[in-house]
Protein backbone atom coordinates (compact mmCIF):
# COMPACT_ATOMS: atom_id res chain seq x y z
CA UNK A 1 0.00 0.00 0.00
CA UNK A 2 1.62 3.39 -1.06
CA UNK A 3 -1.66 6.46 -0.72
CA UNK A 4 -4.54 6.72 1.00
CA UNK A 5 -6.51 9.46 0.34
CA UNK A 6 -9.90 10.52 2.57
CA UNK A 7 -12.67 12.62 0.62
CA UNK A 8 -14.25 13.79 4.08
CA UNK A 9 -18.23 14.89 3.52
CA UNK A 10 -18.25 18.78 5.20
CA UNK A 11 -14.81 19.32 6.05
CA UNK A 12 -14.92 23.03 6.33
CA UNK A 13 -11.52 24.94 6.56
CA UNK A 14 -13.92 27.92 8.87
CA UNK A 15 -14.94 24.78 11.18
CA UNK A 16 -11.90 23.44 12.43
CA UNK A 17 -10.60 26.94 12.92
CA UNK A 18 -13.02 28.32 15.34
CA UNK A 19 -12.61 24.46 16.79
CA UNK A 20 -8.84 24.50 17.07
CA UNK A 21 -8.76 21.60 14.97
CA UNK A 22 -6.05 23.13 12.15
CA UNK A 23 -3.72 20.22 13.76
CA UNK A 24 -5.44 16.87 13.99
CA UNK A 25 -4.32 13.67 13.62
CA UNK A 26 -0.90 14.05 13.41
CA UNK A 27 -2.28 16.62 10.10
CA UNK A 28 -2.13 20.11 9.59
CA UNK A 29 -4.55 21.33 7.76
CA UNK A 30 -4.98 24.13 5.18
CA UNK A 31 -7.63 26.02 3.19
CA UNK A 32 -8.54 25.43 -0.60
CA UNK A 33 -11.48 26.68 -2.05
CA UNK A 34 -14.39 24.24 -2.94
CA UNK A 35 -15.92 23.47 -6.67
CA UNK A 36 -19.06 24.82 -7.90
CA UNK A 37 -21.68 23.55 -7.16
CA UNK A 38 -20.23 21.87 -3.87
CA UNK A 39 -21.71 19.12 -3.75
CA UNK A 40 -21.20 15.60 -3.17
CA UNK A 41 -20.96 13.80 -6.84
CA UNK A 42 -19.62 16.80 -8.11
CA UNK A 43 -16.80 17.05 -5.95
CA UNK A 44 -16.59 13.44 -5.97
CA UNK A 45 -16.37 13.52 -10.03
CA UNK A 46 -14.05 16.86 -9.71
CA UNK A 47 -11.52 14.76 -7.36
CA UNK A 48 -11.37 11.41 -9.63
CA UNK A 49 -10.74 13.41 -12.60
CA UNK A 50 -8.71 16.89 -11.58
CA UNK A 51 -11.32 18.64 -13.44
CA UNK A 52 -14.32 21.27 -13.63
CA UNK A 53 -17.71 20.35 -14.01
CA UNK A 54 -17.76 21.01 -17.67
CA UNK A 55 -15.92 18.64 -18.67
CA UNK A 56 -16.42 15.73 -16.20
CA UNK A 57 -20.42 16.88 -16.71
CA UNK A 58 -21.56 15.63 -13.52
CA UNK A 59 -23.40 19.02 -12.39
CA UNK A 60 -25.87 17.92 -9.43
CA UNK A 61 -26.61 14.77 -7.48
CA UNK A 62 -28.73 14.36 -10.02
CA UNK A 63 -29.06 14.77 -13.62
CA UNK A 64 -32.17 15.26 -16.04
CA UNK A 65 -32.06 13.11 -19.19
CA UNK A 66 -34.26 14.87 -22.05
CA UNK A 67 -34.35 11.82 -23.79
CA UNK A 68 -36.65 10.42 -21.12
CA UNK A 69 -38.14 13.40 -19.46
CA UNK A 70 -37.01 12.11 -16.52
CA UNK A 71 -35.05 13.05 -13.57
CA UNK A 72 -32.67 10.63 -11.85
CA UNK A 73 -31.06 10.88 -8.28
CA UNK A 74 -28.06 9.52 -6.83
CA UNK A 75 -27.15 7.21 -10.32
CA UNK A 76 -24.29 5.02 -9.50
CA UNK A 77 -23.25 4.04 -13.14
CA UNK A 78 -18.94 5.34 -13.09
CA UNK A 79 -19.79 6.20 -16.98
CA UNK A 80 -21.93 9.58 -15.30
CA UNK A 81 -18.13 10.82 -14.79
CA UNK A 82 -16.19 11.49 -18.03
CA UNK A 83 -13.09 11.82 -18.63
CA UNK A 84 -9.55 10.07 -17.36
CA UNK A 85 -9.17 9.12 -13.94
CA UNK A 86 -6.16 10.49 -11.67
CA UNK A 87 -5.37 6.85 -10.59
CA UNK A 88 -5.10 6.08 -14.49
CA UNK A 89 -1.01 6.22 -14.71
CA UNK A 90 -0.43 4.30 -11.46
CA UNK A 91 -2.54 1.60 -13.08
CA UNK A 92 -0.35 1.78 -16.39
CA UNK A 93 2.52 1.50 -14.20
CA UNK A 94 1.10 -1.88 -12.78
CA UNK A 95 -0.23 -0.66 -9.46
CA UNK A 96 -3.88 -1.90 -7.61
CA UNK A 97 -6.24 0.78 -7.05
CA UNK A 98 -9.40 0.52 -4.75
CA UNK A 99 -12.01 3.24 -4.53
CA UNK A 100 -14.57 2.87 -1.25
CA UNK A 101 -17.85 4.51 -0.46
CA UNK A 102 -17.99 6.47 -3.23
CA UNK A 103 -20.90 7.63 -5.64
CA UNK A 104 -20.98 6.75 -9.38
CA UNK A 105 -18.59 3.44 -8.54
CA UNK A 106 -20.79 0.95 -10.33
CA UNK A 107 -18.34 -0.18 -13.10
CA UNK A 108 -14.89 2.03 -12.33
CA UNK A 109 -12.06 0.97 -13.80
CA UNK A 110 -10.65 0.41 -10.17
CA UNK A 111 -9.73 -2.92 -8.75
CA UNK A 112 -11.58 -2.94 -5.92
CA UNK A 113 -14.67 -1.01 -4.89
CA UNK A 114 -17.04 -1.23 -2.00
CA UNK A 115 -20.89 1.10 -2.40
CA UNK A 116 -24.07 0.29 -0.48
CA UNK A 117 -26.14 -1.15 -2.94
CA UNK A 118 -29.25 -2.47 -0.64
CA UNK A 119 -31.63 -4.90 -2.61
CA UNK A 120 -35.13 -3.15 -2.70
CA UNK A 121 -38.28 -5.79 -2.00
CA UNK A 122 -40.94 -6.16 -3.88
CA UNK A 123 -43.65 -6.64 -0.80
CA UNK A 124 -41.85 -3.37 0.78
CA UNK A 125 -37.91 -3.10 3.18
CA UNK A 126 -34.76 -3.96 2.02
CA UNK A 127 -31.83 -6.43 2.33
CA UNK A 128 -28.95 -4.62 3.26
CA UNK A 129 -25.91 -5.50 0.88
CA UNK A 130 -23.03 -3.61 -0.41
CA UNK A 131 -21.75 -3.85 -3.98
CA UNK A 132 -18.40 -5.17 -4.42
CA UNK A 133 -15.59 -5.72 -6.93
CA UNK A 134 -14.81 -8.46 -6.43
CA UNK A 135 -18.45 -9.31 -6.05
CA UNK A 136 -17.17 -12.67 -3.51
CA UNK A 137 -16.07 -9.67 -1.03
CA UNK A 138 -19.60 -8.70 -0.31
CA UNK A 139 -20.03 -12.09 2.04
CA UNK A 140 -17.11 -11.72 3.68
CA UNK A 141 -17.29 -7.80 4.71
CA UNK A 142 -20.93 -8.99 6.05
CA UNK A 143 -19.31 -11.61 8.26
CA UNK A 144 -16.22 -9.59 9.44
CA UNK A 145 -18.08 -6.09 9.64
CA UNK A 146 -21.31 -7.70 10.31
CA UNK A 147 -24.20 -6.03 7.53
CA UNK A 148 -24.20 -2.98 6.46
CA UNK A 149 -26.35 -0.76 8.33
CA UNK A 150 -28.17 1.63 5.69
CA UNK A 151 -30.47 2.89 7.91
CA UNK A 152 -27.52 4.92 9.70
CA UNK A 153 -25.76 5.73 6.51
CA UNK A 154 -28.79 7.75 5.41
CA UNK A 155 -32.34 8.71 7.03
CA UNK A 156 -33.56 9.62 10.14
CA UNK A 157 -30.91 7.25 12.16
CA UNK A 158 -27.98 8.41 10.42
CA UNK A 159 -25.20 8.72 12.95
CA UNK A 160 -21.50 9.91 12.60
CA UNK A 161 -20.83 6.84 14.45
CA UNK A 162 -21.40 5.01 10.75
CA UNK A 163 -17.67 5.99 9.49
CA UNK A 164 -16.47 3.68 12.53
CA UNK A 165 -17.92 1.11 10.13
CA UNK A 166 -16.73 2.70 6.69
CA UNK A 167 -13.23 2.43 7.90
CA UNK A 168 -13.70 -1.23 9.05
CA UNK A 169 -14.87 -2.68 5.55
CA UNK A 170 -12.08 -0.40 4.06
CA UNK A 171 -9.49 -2.18 6.07
CA UNK A 172 -10.81 -5.38 5.76
CA UNK A 173 -10.72 -4.90 1.92
CA UNK A 174 -7.55 -3.71 1.86
CA UNK A 175 -6.09 -6.60 3.95
CA UNK A 176 -7.79 -8.88 1.48
CA UNK A 177 -6.62 -7.83 -1.68
CA UNK A 178 -3.10 -6.15 -2.65
CA UNK A 179 -4.05 -2.59 -3.23
CA UNK A 180 -1.34 0.21 -3.85
CA UNK A 181 -3.48 3.49 -3.84
CA UNK A 182 -6.71 3.75 -2.30
CA UNK A 183 -9.91 6.59 -2.18
CA UNK A 184 -12.05 6.56 0.62
CA UNK A 185 -15.41 8.44 1.31
CA UNK A 186 -16.11 8.84 4.92
CA UNK A 187 -19.63 10.77 5.47
CA UNK A 188 -19.13 11.46 9.53
CA UNK A 189 -19.29 15.21 9.61
CA UNK A 190 -22.28 15.48 7.02
CA UNK A 191 -25.74 14.30 9.68
CA UNK A 192 -25.22 16.58 12.35
CA UNK A 193 -24.40 19.70 10.54
CA UNK A 194 -27.53 19.61 8.25
CA UNK A 195 -29.75 18.58 11.04
CA UNK A 196 -28.83 21.14 13.39
CA UNK A 197 -26.30 23.32 11.88
CA UNK A 198 -22.31 23.42 11.97
CA UNK A 199 -22.26 25.27 15.50
CA UNK A 200 -23.82 23.66 18.93
CA UNK A 201 -23.09 20.53 20.74
CA UNK A 202 -24.48 18.03 17.79
CA UNK A 203 -21.84 19.17 15.43
CA UNK A 204 -19.20 19.50 17.94
CA UNK A 205 -19.79 15.73 18.93
CA UNK A 206 -19.74 14.78 15.19
CA UNK A 207 -16.31 16.53 15.04
CA UNK A 208 -14.76 14.61 18.18
CA UNK A 209 -16.03 11.27 16.12
CA UNK A 210 -14.23 12.41 12.81
CA UNK A 211 -11.18 12.95 14.91
CA UNK A 212 -11.25 9.56 16.52
CA UNK A 213 -11.92 8.18 13.09
CA UNK A 214 -9.29 10.16 11.66
CA UNK A 215 -6.77 9.71 14.24
CA UNK A 216 -7.23 5.64 13.43
CA UNK A 217 -6.83 6.26 9.77
CA UNK A 218 -3.82 8.22 10.31
CA UNK A 219 -2.18 5.54 12.55
CA UNK A 220 -2.96 2.63 10.48
CA UNK A 221 -1.25 4.51 7.72
CA UNK A 222 1.94 5.47 9.52
CA UNK A 223 2.45 1.69 10.95
CA UNK A 224 2.36 0.68 7.25
CA UNK A 225 4.17 3.35 5.46
CA UNK A 226 1.40 4.69 3.56
CA UNK A 227 0.58 8.66 2.28
CA UNK A 228 -2.38 9.70 3.54
CA UNK A 229 -4.39 12.79 2.31
CA UNK A 230 -7.60 14.14 3.49
CA UNK A 231 -9.73 16.75 1.86
CA UNK A 232 -13.06 18.17 2.84
CA UNK A 233 -15.31 18.38 -0.30
CA UNK A 234 -17.55 21.47 1.05
CA UNK A 235 -18.57 23.72 4.46
CA UNK A 236 -21.70 23.25 5.64
CA UNK A 237 -23.46 26.75 6.32
CA UNK A 238 -26.22 27.37 8.65
CA UNK A 239 -29.59 27.29 8.15
CA UNK A 240 -31.86 30.38 9.88
CA UNK A 241 -34.77 31.12 7.02
CA UNK A 242 -37.17 28.97 5.18
CA UNK A 243 -36.47 27.16 1.92
CA UNK A 244 -37.93 28.37 -1.41
CA UNK A 245 -40.02 26.27 -3.53
CA UNK A 246 -38.79 26.91 -7.19
CA UNK A 247 -41.49 23.98 -8.65
CA UNK A 248 -44.31 25.59 -7.21
CA UNK A 249 -43.72 29.13 -8.38
CA UNK A 250 -43.36 26.95 -11.59
CA UNK A 251 -46.19 25.41 -11.39
CA UNK A 252 -48.70 28.54 -9.98
CA UNK A 253 -47.37 30.02 -13.61
CA UNK A 254 -48.98 26.69 -15.37
CA UNK A 255 -45.13 25.93 -16.50
CA UNK A 256 -45.25 22.66 -14.51
CA UNK A 257 -47.52 19.96 -15.30
CA UNK A 258 -48.95 17.10 -12.67
CA UNK A 259 -50.85 14.24 -13.40
CA UNK A 260 -53.83 13.68 -10.10
CA UNK A 261 -53.33 9.93 -9.41
CA UNK A 262 -55.85 8.60 -6.11
CA UNK A 263 -56.10 12.04 -5.54
CA UNK A 264 -52.30 12.98 -5.05
CA UNK A 265 -50.60 15.12 -7.30
CA UNK A 266 -47.50 13.71 -9.73
CA UNK A 267 -45.01 15.49 -11.57
CA UNK A 268 -45.74 15.11 -15.29
CA UNK A 269 -41.98 16.02 -16.70
CA UNK A 270 -43.03 15.17 -20.48
CA UNK A 271 -45.91 18.09 -20.34
CA UNK A 272 -44.11 20.17 -17.99
CA UNK A 273 -42.46 23.19 -19.85
CA UNK A 274 -40.16 23.68 -17.01
CA UNK A 275 -39.37 22.13 -13.59
CA UNK A 276 -36.66 22.79 -10.91
CA UNK A 277 -34.07 19.41 -9.63
CA UNK A 278 -33.31 21.12 -6.62
CA UNK A 279 -29.91 19.88 -5.28
CA UNK A 280 -29.13 21.94 -1.54
CA UNK A 281 -28.86 25.76 -2.36
CA UNK A 282 -28.24 25.26 -6.15
CA UNK A 283 -31.40 24.35 -8.72
CA UNK A 284 -31.41 23.36 -12.36
CA UNK A 285 -34.07 24.24 -14.09
CA UNK A 286 -34.70 22.25 -17.29
CA UNK A 287 -36.82 24.64 -19.57
CA UNK A 288 -38.25 22.89 -22.67
CA UNK A 289 -38.79 25.80 -24.90
CA UNK A 290 -36.23 27.92 -25.83
CA UNK A 291 -38.53 30.90 -26.60
CA UNK A 292 -39.69 30.23 -22.75
CA UNK A 293 -35.97 30.83 -21.39
CA UNK A 294 -36.19 34.85 -20.39
CA UNK A 295 -39.46 34.06 -19.21
CA UNK A 296 -38.57 31.32 -16.22
CA UNK A 297 -35.39 33.68 -15.77
CA UNK A 298 -37.86 36.33 -15.27
CA UNK A 299 -40.04 34.47 -13.12
CA UNK A 300 -37.70 33.38 -10.26
CA UNK A 301 -36.02 36.81 -10.61
CA UNK A 302 -39.50 38.72 -9.27
CA UNK A 303 -39.61 36.47 -6.50
CA UNK A 304 -36.84 37.89 -4.93
CA UNK A 305 -35.66 34.76 -3.48
CA UNK A 306 -32.38 34.24 -4.82
CA UNK A 307 -29.07 35.01 -4.17
CA UNK A 308 -28.57 35.00 -8.43
CA UNK A 309 -31.04 33.56 -10.92
CA UNK A 310 -28.43 32.83 -14.40
CA UNK A 311 -28.86 31.57 -17.77
CA UNK A 312 -26.35 28.28 -18.29
CA UNK A 313 -24.89 29.66 -21.07
CA UNK A 314 -23.37 32.61 -18.67
CA UNK A 315 -21.69 30.13 -16.35
CA UNK A 316 -18.32 28.93 -17.11
CA UNK A 317 -18.87 25.58 -15.58
CA UNK A 318 -22.19 24.42 -16.93
CA UNK A 319 -22.31 22.21 -19.80
CA UNK A 320 -25.19 21.06 -21.99
CA UNK A 321 -26.26 18.42 -18.40
CA UNK A 322 -26.98 21.75 -16.15
CA UNK A 323 -30.39 23.40 -16.58
CA UNK A 324 -31.24 26.29 -19.02
CA UNK A 325 -31.60 28.16 -15.62
CA UNK A 326 -29.46 27.96 -12.20
CA UNK A 327 -30.90 29.25 -8.90
CA UNK A 328 -28.19 29.98 -5.89
CA UNK A 329 -30.51 30.45 -3.09
CA UNK A 330 -29.88 33.19 -0.62
CA UNK A 331 -27.44 32.65 2.32
CA UNK A 332 -29.45 30.97 5.42
CA UNK A 333 -31.79 29.04 2.84
CA UNK A 334 -31.67 26.32 0.12
CA UNK A 335 -33.96 24.94 -2.50
CA UNK A 336 -36.93 22.36 -1.85
CA UNK A 337 -38.06 20.17 -4.18
CA UNK A 338 -42.03 20.34 -3.47
CA UNK A 339 -44.51 21.43 -5.86
CA UNK A 340 -47.58 21.27 -4.01
CA UNK A 341 -49.14 23.58 -1.27
CA UNK A 342 -51.74 21.74 -0.14
CA UNK A 343 -50.53 18.27 2.02
CA UNK A 344 -53.52 16.46 0.59
CA UNK A 345 -51.39 16.48 -2.74
CA UNK A 346 -48.24 15.52 -1.67
CA UNK A 347 -47.46 12.05 -3.40
CA UNK A 348 -46.85 8.91 -1.02
CA UNK A 349 -42.50 9.17 -1.43
CA UNK A 350 -42.99 12.70 0.39
CA UNK A 351 -42.63 11.01 3.67
CA UNK A 352 -40.16 8.74 3.27
CA UNK A 353 -36.76 7.86 2.69
CA UNK A 354 -36.93 7.75 -1.31
CA UNK A 355 -33.66 9.21 -2.70
CA UNK A 356 -34.36 7.91 -6.53
CA UNK A 357 -38.12 8.62 -6.51
CA UNK A 358 -37.58 12.53 -5.48
CA UNK A 359 -36.70 15.00 -8.25
CA UNK A 360 -34.04 16.77 -5.93
CA UNK A 361 -32.24 16.43 -2.47
CA UNK A 362 -34.39 16.20 0.59
CA UNK A 363 -32.49 16.82 3.97
CA UNK A 364 -35.88 16.39 5.50
CA UNK A 365 -35.24 12.36 5.53
CA UNK A 366 -32.91 12.87 8.26
CA UNK A 367 -35.55 13.65 10.69
CA UNK A 368 -38.97 11.34 11.71
CA UNK A 369 -41.73 12.52 11.13
CA UNK A 370 -44.32 9.98 12.90
CA UNK A 371 -44.01 6.22 13.77
CA UNK A 372 -47.29 4.86 13.40
CA UNK A 373 -46.96 4.36 10.32
CA UNK A 374 -43.50 5.46 10.45
CA UNK A 375 -42.35 8.07 8.30
CA UNK A 376 -39.65 11.35 7.76
CA UNK A 377 -40.56 14.79 8.68
CA UNK A 378 -41.97 16.97 5.88
CA UNK A 379 -41.13 20.19 8.14
CA UNK A 380 -39.03 22.22 6.02
CA UNK A 381 -37.94 24.82 9.26
CA UNK A 382 -36.36 21.35 11.16
CA UNK A 383 -33.48 21.87 8.63
CA UNK A 384 -30.67 24.19 9.82
CA UNK A 385 -27.57 23.42 7.80
CA UNK A 386 -27.00 23.22 3.99
CA UNK A 387 -24.38 23.41 1.27
CA UNK A 388 -23.72 23.92 -2.23
CA UNK A 389 -22.27 27.76 -2.59
CA UNK A 390 -18.45 27.93 -3.25
CA UNK A 391 -16.88 27.73 0.32
CA UNK A 392 -13.68 27.34 2.13
CA UNK A 393 -12.56 23.21 2.41
CA UNK A 394 -9.77 22.11 4.54
CA UNK A 395 -6.74 19.87 3.78
CA UNK A 396 -4.12 17.74 4.78
CA UNK A 397 -1.06 15.50 3.26
CA UNK A 398 1.34 13.59 4.72
CA UNK A 399 2.89 13.73 1.08
CA UNK A 400 5.54 16.52 0.80
CA UNK A 401 4.52 19.44 -2.44
CA UNK A 402 0.51 18.53 -2.20
CA UNK A 403 -0.69 21.86 -2.19
CA UNK A 404 -3.47 24.07 -4.27
CA UNK A 405 -5.61 27.41 -3.84
CA UNK A 406 -8.56 25.07 -5.18
CA UNK A 407 -10.36 21.82 -4.60
CA UNK A 408 -9.18 20.96 -8.26
CA UNK A 409 -5.40 22.11 -8.02
CA UNK A 410 -5.61 19.69 -4.65
CA UNK A 411 -6.91 16.64 -6.76
CA UNK A 412 -4.28 17.45 -9.95
CA UNK A 413 -1.22 18.08 -7.37
CA UNK A 414 -2.39 14.60 -5.57
CA UNK A 415 -2.89 12.73 -9.31
CA UNK A 416 0.64 14.20 -10.52
CA UNK A 417 1.86 12.50 -7.09
CA UNK A 418 -0.13 9.17 -7.84
CA UNK A 419 1.38 9.21 -11.17
CA UNK A 420 5.16 8.98 -10.50
CA UNK A 421 4.49 5.99 -8.21
CA UNK A 422 6.38 2.38 -9.01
Amino acid sequence: MKALTVIAAGLGFEDLEKRKLLKMAGLDFKPATSVFPAVTCVAQASFRTAAEPIDHAMTSNGYYSRELCKPFFWEQSSSLVKGPRIWDAPKANGLRTGLYFWQQSFGENADTVISPAPIHKHGGGMVMRHYTKPSGMSDILDRLCGTFPLHRYWGPLASPKVGRYVIDNTFEMLAAHETDVAFLYLPTLDYEAQRFGPDGKKADAAYSEFVSQLSRIADWCSKRGVSLSVCGDYQIGAVDRMPSFPNAVLRSAGLFNVRHVAGRAYPDFAESRAFAMCDHEVAHVYVKREEDVAKVRALFESTREYESVEERASQNWANASAGEILLLAKKGSWCAYPWWTDVREEPDYAGHVDIHNKPGYDPCELFFGGFFPPSTSRDFSKVKGTHGRVSKIAYASTIPGVSGDSFVDLASCVGKTLEGMK
